[in-house]
């Protein structure tokens, strides 16, 4: 007797159980197959509860997909085991999570941010892990053989932010942060800007942890001052400080010491998402919050765009009381998209055991991943690399102009914009 029909038989005898522990919240997970196949490990990694970017909304959306594909009989039939780690924001905690991931012999790690790429990635070549979906921060993520980005990353968004402001910035000053990472901001963003023939933008470093940003924030005024000046801040969580201290700058601004309010004498404000969200926005006051009027530039279609209807179904069910799951979140949607790119190559793989190295394959091999609208179709095929200078592995270099109205983030050009060609003229 095949597995497939020992588990049919078992079907009526674990179904008493299956709704017990629906109950109970332990015992056999709801709607898995009895054991017929074995159980998929992976992880989701992210930092929580630190002074820097935090982002718990990513291993809680892990979570909730681990809950919803269960409730239906898992991935193929594989109970979806999904572990969780605390990254910190510390090169030790992505060394303690990648540790773990072996350890517990997950077979992918999955939607998960770090920015220190270089330590857990060496770690899971070593053990033959593929990185699927990670938040796209960290070069190497799209330098590794074992990572599979679901997005453009910071890259794609810093470069397409720069033609989003080409054609209504006359100046630009960016604050970005003071790292390894956030030096090669300014490049990618002057290459976006040089398809207008634009002068580059005025470069502010800013630590990436601080408190107030009143100097940083005098010096983009002062650099973006004269014609229709520009402001755009790459700060992650703390972009909205930045702005907090960029509105509090003695008048010199629009009405209400508002910048982006249109009004000629102002400074318009910008951002990317990840940095500026619609969480921020609703947090800031919403119509009324200083980001009216911003420019975003985002990877996937707007928050509340008809494509994320599923994604938002499974969060109503499956995590409606976690307030860390916002479906306007970029890292939740990341993640979602990540996970919905390991059900469709473990459902292609269709075997009873599924091995780190099998998806890898599969996913080298050229298996497309159809996203529903979310992103373009995904595939990892060598001939899909679009091969930029120091993003080799980016397969999705598509991003979407976006700016605030009324206090919801709203398409300001409908479809995705392709930077294929700006990433590939950055030095």
């Amino acid at each position: 007797m095949t597995g497939r029909r020992l588990t049919s038989l078992l079907a009526y005898v674990t179904a008493t159980a299956a709704g017990a522990s629906l109950l109970t919240g332990c015992g056999v997970i709801p709607g898995a197959t009895g054991g017929s196949r074995e159980p998929l490990t992976v992880m989701t990694w992210a930092p929580d509860r630190t002074r820097a970017t935090n982002m718990p909304g990513m291993p809680a959306m892990a979570q909730a997909f681990a809950r919803w594909v269960n409730s239906r009989g898992g991935i193929d039939g594989h109970e979806l085991r999904v572990l969780t780690c605390n990254e910190r924001n510390t090169s030790e905690g992505a060394a303690d999570c990648a540790r773990r991931a072996i350890d517990e012999k997950a077979v992918a790690v999955v939607g998960s941010y770090s920015q220190h790429g270089r330590v857990f990635m060496n770690s899971l070549e070593a053990a033959g892990i593929p990185y699927i979906g990670g938040y796209g921060v960290t070069e190497d993520e799209f330098t590794s053989p074992l990572s599979y980005p679901v997005n453009g990353g910071q890259a794609s968004l810093v470069a397409g932010h720069g033609m989003q402001l080409a054609g209504v910035c006359e100046k630009v000053a960016l604050v970005r942060p003071d790292t390894v990472g956030g030096d090669r901001l300014p490049a990618l963003l002057d290459s976006g800007l040089r398809g207008a023939e634009h002068g580059g933008a005025v470069d502010i470093p800013a630590a990436e942890d601080a408190a107030e940003y009143t100097r940083q924030a005098d010096r983009a005024r002062s650099g973006a001052k004269g014609g229709e000046g520009c402001v755009t801040a790459v700060l992650g969580e703390r972009t909205q400080t930045f702005f907090d201290s960029f509105r509090r700058l003695p008048e010199e601004r629009g009405r209400n010491g508002r910048s982006g309010d249109g009004e000629g004498g102002g400074v318009r404000i910008s951002s990317v998402l990840g940095s500026v969200d619609q969480p921020v926005i609703d947090r800031t006051g919403g119509a009324r919050s200083p980001f009216e009027g911003a420019f975003v530039t985002g990877w996937y279609p707007e928050a509340g765009d008809k494509s994320w209807a599923p994604m938002r179904e499974v969060i109503q069910e499956y995590a409606f009381a976690d307030n860390r799951v916002d479906p306007a979140d970029t890292g939740v949607q990341t993640t979602w998209i990540a996970y919905t790119v390991l059900k469709e190559v473990v459902e292609a793989l269709d075997r009873d055991r599924i091995t780190a190295t099998q998806i890898a394959h599969a996913l080298d091999r050229g298996e497309r991943i159809d996203t529903g609208g979310l992103t373009p179709g995904l595939r990892w095929k060598y001939t899909d690399l679009l091969g930029a200078s120091g993003f080799p592995r980016i397969v999705n270099h598509q991003v979407t102009f976006q700016v605030v109205r009324q206090g919801r983030l709203v398409a300001q050009k409908p479809g995705f914009v392709d930077v294929g060609k700006t990433l590939l003229s950055v030095p």
